[in-house]
């Protein structure tokens, strides 16, 4: 977690109930508005699929499910 989030965490948790509840249905309301059906990637997982299509495929008839520490 970054520091910005860590300090709009403790912000949140300062709050009453109430306004936490109003507080999560706008940030909900938010990040709606930014990616409707949840297909944007943020910048780790960006970075985390970047990488994965990279990286090489072991095929499934050719792993060796007795001995799968040999992959690691």
């Amino acid at each position: 977690m970054n520091a910005q989030t860590e300090t709009m965490v403790a912000m949140f948790d300062m709050l009453p109930e109430q306004e936490r509840n109003f507080a999560f249905e706008m940030l909900k309301r938010i990040v709606l508005a930014w990616d409707s059906d949840y297909t944007k990637l943020s910048p780790s997982e960006a970075a985390n699929l970047a990488q994965a299509e990279t990286d090489e495929y072991i095929d499934e008839a050719d792993i060796d499910w007795n001995n799968l520490a040999k992959y690691e």
